[in-house]
């Protein structure tokens, strides 16, 4: 790859890098699952550096009686990859892709006027495994582990050609590769990559060694859903009144009970009924609704309201799309069960009416929560 290309895609990745600074600010995280299995791609580049075995050339300089008098080394130049990758799920992705790590040379002289310069080249193919860690929403450590099928084209000249057996030898080798970085999400669907690999590569006379290669690049995934309109809380209406009806003033006949006004709060933990960071309901989740809905029984329910909460983590855009996430999957489960929709109202409060201290692992967990209130007569 020329000079000329390499520059380009450096230029083409920092305006991509500008534009997606400059939107980050207005997204917010709403489509996690999509995020969690979605297909990507991406491209890096960077600085190569090569460590080959010399040993082997500069004892073939010296046979026959030469002294090797100069020996300097070329190690460094600029390399790129381009990959594509399918997400696994928030963990594990797999990634395939492929990548020219530049060219490397050296110069020598030895005594009688002898002369060798040579330079070679690696590019090919790779399949990765890569796992990720979430540090927060934005920012996650990552490792990969995988294969690297590579080409080396190597060429000589000087007037000690003999020291070696092949002008323009190539080969190809299937070699491991490894590396770890840093990811900064700007939005769901781009990112911020910045690591460090390591080639494990032959330069197609004999000698072993590797290239590693240090790299910032862009990730980009394919197909993410529209943004979802998230509808204004509603205010329930108020709870029925009973008028309370004077006594008769002389022996007032026996009247049946009447239904009395009741107000009931549940509040559930929101690791009972969902998965993290799902607003989608677990078999367990459903149990314990299915549960509250028997306790009701003989209630004549004017108003349910479920409200859904979250602990600190994150942004507030997104907490409070979260819970108000939540408290709508609660409200569709207890619609398919019988309740009235036109009963049933649902509210986000993020992370601004906690129960506890957000400080810690315990508090945080009490204010991650649904709380599901009913209104009515209980008869």
């Amino acid at each position: 790859m020329t000079f000329t290309k390499k520059a380009g895609l450096v230029g083409a990745i920092g305006c991509a890098l500008v534009a997606g600074q400059a939107t980050a600010a207005d997204d917010v995280f709403i489509n996690p699952e999509w995020a969690n299995s979605a297909w990507y791609v991406g491209g890096n580049v960077g600085q190569s550096r090569a460590n080959i075995d010399d040993v082997r050339l500069i004892r073939s300089l010296t046979a026959n009686g030469a002294a090797l008098t100069n020996f300097t080394a070329d190690e460094k130049d600029v390399a790129y990859k381009l990959y594509v990758g399918k997400q696994l799920n928030q963990y594990f992705a797999v990634e395939a892709g492929l990548f020219d790590l530049g060219k490397f040379g050296f110069k020598s002289t030895t005594t009688q006027n002898g002369t060798l310069n040579g330079e070679a080249g690696f590019r090919g193919a790779n399949l990765d495994l890569v796992a990720q860690v979430p540090l927060s929403q934005r920012f996650s450590v990552f490792g990969r582990a995988g294969m690297n099928y590579a080409k080396a084209t190597t060429r000589f000249n000087g007037n000690r050609l003999f020291a070696v057996t092949n002008p323009s030898p190539s080969e190809r080798k299937l070699n491991a590769k490894a590396g770890f970085g840093l990811e900064y999400k700007f939005s769901e669907a781009l990112a911020l990559r910045g690591e460090v690999e390591r080639y494990r590569v032959n330069d197609a006379v004999g000698n072993r060694g590797d290239v590693d290669l240090f790299s910032v690049g862009l990730v980009y995934k394919i197909g993410r859903p529209a943004a979802r309109p998230v509808a204004a809380p509603v205010e329930p209406p108020p709870p029925a009144v009973v008028p309370t009806v004077a006594p008769a003033a002389a022996q007032p006949p026996v009247e049946p009970a009447k239904p009395v006004p009741t107000s009931e709060k549940t509040t559930f933990s929101a690791e009972a009924l969902f998965a993290f960071d799902s607003a989608v309901l677990r078999p367990a989740g459903k149990a314990s609704l299915d549960e509250l809905l028997g306790k009701l029984q003989g209630m004549d329910t004017d108003v349910m309201i479920t409200v859904g909460h979250t602990d600190s983590i994150g942004s507030n855009a997104y907490n409070d799309k979260l819970s108000l996430r939540r408290a709508a999957s609660v409200k569709t489960y207890l619609v398919s069960k019988g309740v009235d929709a036109a009963r049933v109202y649902t509210e986000g409060k993020g992370e601004t009416q906690p129960v506890a201290d957000n400080k810690t692992a315990e508090g945080r967990a009490k204010n991650r929560r649904v709380t599901v209130e009913v209104v009515g007569m209980r008869r």
